[in-house]
């Protein structure tokens, strides 16, 4: 198959100078293979989603140099590409899942899963995973056709095992049940959870390979599950190493001094980012 990549960035912040580098890896690896490179819009958060932040991800991607061939500011064959514009299709990824008793419905507080539209590694619950469920609604039953009002959780096979080759961390291997628990494929407040909303996308946009952060390696196990359940062939999975700041915390929006934004402002070129890249710690 003809390779096909994306950047899938989130409006919840300003890029920083971790989400470049895996951006730009991305941009390289359809370069070299000769393929094409999708921008998506990832703004399924509707309390922290932000349309500075939206326009600023364009804005700062291409002053970074990279570019792409298909997104929503120039179109493509398997439009929208922007997430909130996809309920749809979530819908029918959620109604095919759960006809197949793949899902249940979880009575659990909104405390206990605040955060489950967002990537796992931006949750507020916990910085690096979504914490294992401890499966007290597994039991439960609901005639539903429509998930509204419901949080919904994916039953995964307790002691099953997910293996995979990462092209970029090597063989990875995760134990359902100990690794990671049930997890959430749709909000109570109605919005489509990180894990299925992704799958959905990367099935209907022809993803031949995911380059994304090596924090999101579980989140790969979890998706390998829906893959399968949906009778679908993954696409391959490269994670790249998490960028940390100079006292060796991984970067997260909140490092304003490390966004694409701040350098910019601070009179870098694109180049001398690129540069930093190398550079451990980051000095600027």
């Amino acid at each position: 198959m003809t390779y096909r990549g994306r950047i899938a960035p989130s409006p919840t912040g300003y890029l920083h100078l971790g989400h470049a580098r895996t951006f730009w890896t991305a941009y390289e690896r359809a370069i070299a293979a000769g393929g094409t490179l999708v921008f998506r819009n990832e703004d399924l958060d509707p309390q922290r989603s932000r349309p500075e932040f939206a326009a600023a991800m364009f804005d700062d991607l291409r002053w970074l140099g990279i570019r792409w061939q298909e997104g929503p500011d120039i179109g493509g064959p398997f439009s929208p590409y922007v997430q909130s514009e996809r309920r749809a299709r979530y819908l029918h990824v959620w109604r095919e899942l759960l006809n197949r008793g793949l899902l249940y419905p979880c009575s659990c507080s909104r405390k206990d899963l605040a955060g489950a539209a967002q990537a796992p590694h931006e949750s507020q619950q916990d910085p690096n995973d979504e914490p294992i469920y401890n499966g007290r609604c597994r039991n439960q039953t609901l005639a539903a056709s429509d998930p509204a009002g419901v949080t919904w959780r994916f039953r995964v096979p307790d002691g099953v095992t997910v293996r995979f080759t990462d092209l970029a961390a090597g063989t990875q291997e995760y134990t359902a049940g100990v690794d990671f628990g049930d997890f959430v494929v749709w909000r109570r407040d109605d919005v489509p959870a990180y894990q299925l909303a992704v799958v959905a996308d990367d099935i209907d946009m022809g993803m031949t390979e995911v380059v994304r952060g090596r924090d999101l390696l579980k989140s790969t196990a979890r998706q390998l599950l829906i893959y399968q359940s949906l009778g679908t062939m993954p696409p391959a999975f490269y994670h790249c190493p998490l960028f940390t700041d100079p006292s060796g915390i991984r970067l997260a929006k909140r490092h304003d001094s490390l966004s694409l934004r701040q350098l910019r402002q601070s009179g870098l070129s694109p180049e001398k980012v690129r540069r930093l890249w190398t550079q451990t710690p980051v000095s600027i």
